[in-house]
């Protein structure tokens, strides 16, 4: 494979505005997400922007940001867009959607999302243990069904925000780090939205809708998204401690 890294980031989050261009440590979020993918060393790195603003931060911080269409539906949609400008003779066979509000990412984490592509899916993703009552009930936490063998890579059956599957066993908290093979890209962005999609919000479901596979890793622990100001102070809090040991 050969892979490359698009961050999708726009300015126009609902619950937290300019959460991209947030302070963290000194840095804008994206300088931070930008670093950890450039640490995986998978490849090389863009930011696929929405405004300008954010390709002024990436560029300040050292990285590469394409202008993009700011009415684009989704980050799936603005990597697509980033890869068609970046890459147009098709020299990247592997892309992965790495998204901006994760500044706490480990690079060993977004190189795990390759891993199902080498088994042989279409899409790659990652899952972790939920390992609370109140993680499994909450809505925001994305469920994903799926068996674990003796790999390290099990087959998504389905994902919702309603606790999946019934019975005694363990759960999974989907992680939204994506690989795609590029040929898989091109044509999930060009399926229309479907009807599990609608109905759970989740864009994942247009691709199984679709008859498309997507195989899971598993990690131990998936970074602290960030959608809302107390996820921004506790993020904040983190980097600090971490700066300070």
């Amino acid at each position: 494979m050969t892979p490359i890294i698009l961050i999708p980031a726009r300015l126009g989050s609902t619950r937290l505005p300019n959460k991209v261009l947030a302070d963290i440590g000194g840095r804008p979020m994206i300088a931070h997400v930008l670093q950890r993918a450039m640490q995986a060393g998978l490849g090389p790195v863009a930011v696929a922007c929405a405004e300008a603003e954010i390709a002024e931060a990436v560029a300040a911080a050292g990285g590469r940001a394409v202008l993009t269409d700011p009415a684009l539906a989704s980050g799936s949609d603005r990597i697509a867009a980033a890869l068609a400008l970046l890459d147009p003779d098709g020299r990247f066979d592997t892309v992965i959607n790495l998204q901006g509000d994760f500044p706490t990412v480990q690079p060993a984490d977004i190189a795990a999302a390759l891993a199902p592509l080498r088994a042989g899916f279409e899409i790659g993703s990652l899952v972790t243990p939920i390992t609370t009552d109140e993680e499994a009930a909450a809505p925001s936490v994305v469920k994903c069904a799926c068996a674990f063998g003796a790999g390290e890579v099990a087959a998504a059956l389905y994902f919702s925000r309603h606790v999946i599957p019934a019975g005694e066993g363990p759960l999974w908290h989907h992680v939204g780090i994506y690989a795609y093979r590029r040929a898989a890209l091109a044509r999930f962005v060009a399926l229309p939205p479907s009807a599990l999609e609608l109905r759970e919000k989740l864009e994942q479901l247009r691709a199984l809708e679709a008859g498309m596979r997507i195989g899971v890793a598993r990690i131990d622990a998936g970074p602290r998204g960030i959608d809302t100001p107390a996820d921004l102070a506790a993020v904040r809090l983190m980097v600090g401690a971490g700066s300070k040991s």
